[in-house]
């Protein structure tokens, strides 16, 4: 058996990117960062931040793009892929490493408190700065429960 499967707890560095496919299918991109903190060869403490691609589908994608904003904090499961492309200009092939979302849920202070993958809350052992509840914008429109992933 074989696994792919990423889980990841950090904030945006981006506002998401909503685009269309060409078959009418919405795709959002935006920047997730994630930071780990380690002791180095001499006992001091050191972080190290990296920095993720990430790309979700269809009604994830138009609720992540809605909701989130760069710095906000959210929890995604995916999957790592990897896609390659030939630069036409420099004749140079090119390579995207993403992490493809299969169900997220907001961080505290991430949004309108929506999620997809009901059940699954963010790990207790991540840490990410809260906002302050004045920070949270709610929608002006109201929240039709039909179109709630859960």
């Amino acid at each position: 058996m074989y696994l792919n499967k990423a889980l990841l707890y950090g904030n945006l560095t981006r506002d998401p990117e909503l685009r269309a496919l060409p078959s009418g299918q919405q795709v959002a991109s935006f920047g997730l960062a994630t930071n780990r903190s380690y002791k180095d060869r001499n006992g001091q403490k050191q972080e190290a931040t990296e920095f993720h691609n990430v790309v979700a589908f269809g009604r994830p994608a138009e609720i992540i793009a809605q909701y989130m904003k760069k710095g906000r904090p959210i929890y995604i499961e995916g999957r790592i892929q990897t896609r390659s492309w030939d630069d036409k200009d420099s004749g140079k092939k090119n390579y995207r490493t993403e992490i493809v979302v299969e169900n997220f849920q907001f961080g505290d202070g991430g949004g309108a408190g929506g999620s997809r993958g009901a059940g699954e809350a963010a790990p207790a052992a991540a840490s990410a700065p809260a906002h302050e509840p004045q920070d949270i914008q709610y929608p002006d429109e109201e929240i039709n429960p039909e179109d709630i992933p859960f």
